[in-house]
């Protein structure tokens, strides 16, 4: 989780479960289980995924993806035999459960536009989630989680939100993009975290690596703060920037 830069309490809130899962014969005998199952809940490209990952790997555990359009079937009946065959695979084993877009699955089931199909899935992915052992860390991400049923966040004992940086953070995981990759982008992070404010974290490493391409391609003669205030002005006319103002020609 050290790559990663999460908000204080989600990070805190992740180490506590990583603890009580390495622990969890101790907690058993004082007749407690560790704590299983996480929603992550936020916009898209802030860093859901990779901390299922990093769950995993703090785990030394195996994890299993699971995607909506894998588990979704056409026939009355098949989306809920599937997602019991995933259920039932992932109590084979210690693992993280990884559900992502979790809101297809796990949807409202007051929503008069559902099917009586969709809430008879809610239903059993909810029982299944009750069944599951505390080995078995299931973790779900929703870019959408007001669509969540609630009895759906019921069951989740963590639920962490995940937002779009901010300004500082995106200043710290440039310093860290540099040390990772042993190249400078030409430009302080402090101006580059301006510059780029209101882009998400994957966003921001495209931009990274966007730089680092040209760099390479620009070899021997690459000038890395001229081609980062090139990418800057490419990627201010890519998207709509909080701090997007006019500027002289060349100059960010």
């Amino acid at each position: 989780m050290e790559d990663l830069i999460l908000p204080k309490e989600a990070e805190q809130a992740v180490r506590d479960l990583v603890e009580e899962q390495h622990r969890a014969d101790l907690l058993r005998s004082y007749s407690l289980e560790p704590r299983n199952r996480v929603l992550l809940a936020g916009p898209p490209g802030n860093g859901k995924t990779s901390l299922a990952e990093a769950i995993a790997d703090a785990l030394n555990a195996s994890m299993l993806v699971v995607r909506y359009e894998a588990v979704i079937g056409s026939y009355l009946g098949e989306t809920a035999q599937r997602i019991t065959q995933v259920f039932e695979h992932a109590r084979s084993r210690q693992c993280v459960l990884f559900f992502d877009e979790f809101d297809v699955i796990g949807k409202e089931r007051g929503d008069i536009h559902e099917t009586g199909e969709i809430k008879r899935v809610v239903s059993s992915l909810l029982l299944q989630i009750d069944a599951l052992p505390s080995y078995v860390v299931v973790v779900t991400a929703s870019n959408h989680p007001e669509l969540l049923d609630r009895a759906v966040w019921r069951r989740f004992q963590i639920r962490l939100d995940l937002p779009a940086p901010k300004q500082g953070q995106i200043e710290e995981w440039f310093r860290r993009f540099e040390k990772r990759t042993g190249h400078a982008l030409g430009l302080m992070p402090c101006r580059l975290a301006q510059c780029l404010k209101g882009l998400s974290f994957a966003e921001i490493e495209d931009f990274g690596t966007d730089v680092l391409r040209r760099a390479a391609l620009s070899q021997p003669d690459a000038n890395i703060k001229k081609i980062a205030e090139q990418c800057l002005e490419q990627w201010r006319k890519r998207f709509t920037l909080t701090n997007a103002e006019p500027s002289e020609e060349g100059a960010i």
